[in-house]
């Protein structure tokens, strides 16, 4: 399909990326936006705006594809549980992809990490660990906290299960818990392993990207799928089949 893309936060390392994509996948890119401007002027000549910023930005960005009838895709990470839950209801009333991580590769890994949470009982200890550069600001990954979420919600378990590190004498691990750990250092693109332990075994998923590429090509992908899609809060899944 078609399109034109409104890209928000075009200077940055994931910005200069989609600018790439767009340009050997054949997609236009009708306007660049920096953060902290006003893309409205720049929005009417745009079917889809794809946003790797600020996570301050999102708001704004979906109140005015709310008012402009256009879809978005949303890249940027770092948003609150709380945030969150507050732009969800904004988000639902346009044509929106929000994901943690757009790369095929992750997103089957999403898929498999929930298989592998409905198989593997409790008494496989569930851990995420997951490395980035040393630039990235938030801490977990977008991607880390949807693997998370996917393990919590195959176990039935609420936040209080995250355990984000361990420090001291923190007693025995229990089989309610859930480990996140995040490493940062020089100039990892991103490494996400989900680890499964037993009492004799243990059953890891890994994926490890060298090139953000992959993830500038999942958002032109999914700006091209969603655009003249109906309203609602999509993801990778649903871009690529694997809902």
């Amino acid at each position: 399909m078609a399109i034109s893309i409104l890209l928000n936060g075009y200077k940055g390392r994931m910005g200069q990326a989609v600018i790439a994509a767009c340009s050997d996948l054949g997609v236009t890119v009708g306007a660049q936006v920096d953060v902290g401007i006003d893309p409205t002027s720049a929005i009417d000549t745009c079917d889809v705006i794809i946003d790797f910023s600020s996570p301050k930005a999102t708001q704004g960005l979906l109140e005015l594809a709310k008012v402009k009838g256009k879809a978005i895709v949303i890249g940027t990470t770092g948003h609150t549980a709380e945030e969150k839950k507050l732009l969800l209801p904004i988000a639902s009333q346009v044509p929106c992809v929000w994901a943690g991580n757009f790369s095929v590769g992750v997103n089957l890994l999403f898929a498999l990490t929930r298989q592998a949470s409905r198989i593997l009982g409790s008494d496989y200890d569930a851990e995420v660990i997951e490395m980035h550069h040393r630039f990235k600001k938030d801490s977990p990954s977008g991607t880390a906290a949807r693997l998370l979420e996917i393990i919590l919600e195959e176990r039935k378990l609420n936040a209080d299960a995250l355990r984000h590190g361990r420090e001291g004498i923190t007693g025995e691990r229990t089989n309610t818990e859930v480990g996140v750990h995040s490493l940062r250092g020089g100039d990892v693109v991103g490494d996400h392993t989900v680890l499964f332990a037993a009492l004799g075994e243990r059953f890891e998923l890994t994926h490890k990207a060298s090139d953000r590429a992959i993830f500038a090509r999942g958002a032109v992908r999914a700006a091209q799928w969603v655009s003249g899609r109906k309203p609602g809060v999509y993801d990778m899944q649903d871009v690529l089949g694997l809902a």
